[in-house]
């Protein structure tokens, strides 16, 4: 094989492979931005929410101050920054959005029970925000502002539905 042929075929190979790994790349980016523009919102509210860790719980809580929360009042505030009015209540915030089943829940999603002192096993008395893996953001009683576990002890036993507000 001549030397012109050989370079030929490195110069055709290496278009080849810049326009092949450039087209990767372009759609491998746009994949990444896809999948943080579809969870983006979720994380937000959860990371926004998060900075309250610890912030006293107050049935009844004014939604006008940040010194402390009810469930509902804390849902409302951390939701807020990022576009989405939600009622007072928990009860009216229960029906805004669309139901997902606990099995299909993503971040950012309310879910809903029936615990404490008003709590029937029927009735909507508390509100979350699912925040993946397992783990419910919201503030109760003595913890205030807090993590736990939806799927063990009082959580799973009270726990009601989920909407899909984002």
């Amino acid at each position: 094989m001549n030397m012109h042929k050989i370079i030929k075929k490195v110069i055709i190979a290496g278009v080849a492979a810049t326009i092949g790994f450039g087209t990767f790349a372009i759609e491998g980016t746009n994949t990444v931005q896809a999948a943080t523009a579809t969870t983006s919102v979720g994380q937000k509210v959860i990371d926004y929410g998060k900075k309250y860790m610890g912030t006293p719980y107050k049935f009844g809580a004014s939604t006008s101050t940040t010194r402390n929360f009810d469930c509902s009042s804390f849902m409302k505030h951390i939701f807020k920054k990022y576009g989405v009015d939600l009622p007072r209540t928990s009860v009216e915030q229960s029906k805004v959005g669309r139901a997902v089943s606990k099995s299909n829940l993503k971040k950012g999603d309310l879910v809903f029970f029936s615990s404490g002192s008003r709590a029937t096993g029927h009735n909507i008395t508390h509100v979350a925000v699912y925040m993946g893996g397992g783990k419910i953001l919201h503030t109760y009683g003595g913890p205030g502002v807090t993590i736990s576990d939806l799927n063990s002890g009082n959580w799973k036993r009270t726990y009601i539905k989920a909407r899909r507000v984002l």
